[in-house]
């Protein structure tokens, strides 16, 4: 085989191997971009009292690009929530309610933050939280 064949021969397989790998990416943002749920469902435990609380709670929430829905339970702490996975997630979400007060299972309010609420929403002081029992 003489050296020009050799080397078309060798640009031949180099461009299949690229327009392989070109299909391959492509299916793989495909696949990507399809998977992120844009109504995603979650349902967390946040810590707090009162009206004042879910107010604040859910304000956090609604503050965060790509939550859709955010209702929480004064009585059993739980936080409903419907977001864009591909705009937020519920780390940042959580972040955010922490960034207001209130502590989540994964993620506690720095004390500043608790603080920061009203008397009647320290949800940390066992008198307060019997006061609105």
């Amino acid at each position: 085989m003489s050296a020009l064949a050799e080397i078309t021969e060798l640009k031949i397989k180099t461009n299949n191997k690229m327009k392989n790998l070109v299909v391959i990416a492509v299916l793989f943002m495909t696949t990507v971009a399809f998977s992120q749920n844009k109504n995603a469902k979650a349902s967390i435990e946040v810590d707090g009292v009162c009206m004042m609380c879910k107010e604040r709670i859910e304000k956090a929430c609604y503050k965060t690009k790509g939550v859709k829905s955010a209702v929480w339970d004064v009585k059993t702490h739980e936080l409903k929530l419907i977001f864009d996975e591909s705009k937020t997630n519920l780390n940042t979400i959580q972040k955010n309610i922490a960034a207001v007060g209130h502590d989540t299972k994964e993620i506690k309010a720095t004390d500043e933050a608790y603080n920061s609420v009203h008397a009647c929403c320290k949800y940390r002081d066992t008198e307060v939280v019997k006061d609105h029992h």
